[in-house]
């Protein structure tokens, strides 16, 4: 595979290339679709300067709470360099789930201090969040983590940076997940531009849609360490509660002759 280019002694790894591409493509989509509606498009680059920062700690935070039996490494480190390389390897990794949550509650909060329309900036950002991610995860494949299972007509890591991907063919798992994110993220934008049913609900949908989908695609991961508890991995967990309240949200609020639906058709009507 390509775990990334060295510029010298630095590796500039093929996730970090990927997730450059990724915002790049994305999120001046969401910016976009902002401004059209409200001719205002600092407040929504604001919100998505705060839910970055709210995936970068989740993602991290997601991954070390994996790994809550590692914790006493640090704790039982004997000098400073000692912890830092013990935090390191507990926090280091990143989890898509947790970096969404967090992302989205800190979006959520930056919403909220802004005085915005959540309904229209929830409805801008939800295409891009699936397209961000479906080309972040052609980053992994490309370094070889987030690997799936075994599989006689897989692809073989040779170069992996987790050693454990290399040298046995494997279900392209990271390509499977990244042509559903782009599927879905085409489906929201065919919603969001063709029809106003599903006006101001585009983000549960999308979380309805991937939770879903991520709690098949486990399935077909290999790299265990993630954590598993009864058979089911913690992003597994993660999407049975997901599912069911973005279902029922979706359920509530879809229903034909309610005035928030209604609401939200009007005021998307310019589009």
């Amino acid at each position: 595979m390509f775990p990334g280019i060295y510029i010298g002694d630095f590796l500039l790894p093929s996730y970090g290339i990927c997730g450059l591409v990724a915002v790049f493509a994305a999120f001046p989509f969401a910016v976009n679709r902002y401004y059209k509606i409200t001719r205002d498009a600092f407040s929504m680059i604001f919100v998505i300067l705060w839910a970055a920062i709210g995936a970068f700690f989740g993602m991290h935070l997601l991954f070390g709470l994996t790994n809550v039996s590692y914790w006493h490494e640090m704790f039982e480190a004997k000098s400073f360099n000692e912890f830092l390389g013990a935090f390191g390897s507990i926090f280091g990794g990143a989890v898509y789930y947790g970096g969404l949550l967090c992302g989205i509650a800190a979006g959520a909060l930056s919403v909220k201090f802004q005085g915005l329309r959540l309904d229209i900036v929830s409805d801008c950002a939800a295409p891009a969040i699936p397209l961000f991610h479906g080309i972040a995860r052609i980053g992994c494949f490309l370094a070889g983590c987030c690997y799936g299972v075994e599989w006689e007509h897989g692809i073989t890591f040779t170069n992996s940076l987790i050693d454990s991907a290399n040298g046995v063919p494997r279900v392209p798992v990271q390509l499977i997940e990244s042509g559903f994110d782009l599927i879905t993220a085409g489906v929201l934008m065919y919603i969001f531009y063709g029809t106003a049913k599903l006006r101001g609900l585009l983000l549960p949908l999308y979380l309805t849609i991937y939770s879903a989908g991520r709690f098949g695609l486990e399935f077909l991961r290999g790299d265990y360490y993630r954590g598993h508890i009864f058979g089911l991995s913690t992003s597994q967990f993660i999407s049975i509660p997901i599912f069911i309240i973005c279902i029922s949200i979706i359920l509530v609020h879809a229903r034909p002759g309610r005035r928030k639906t209604r609401k939200v058709t009007r005021n998307f009507r310019k589009l």
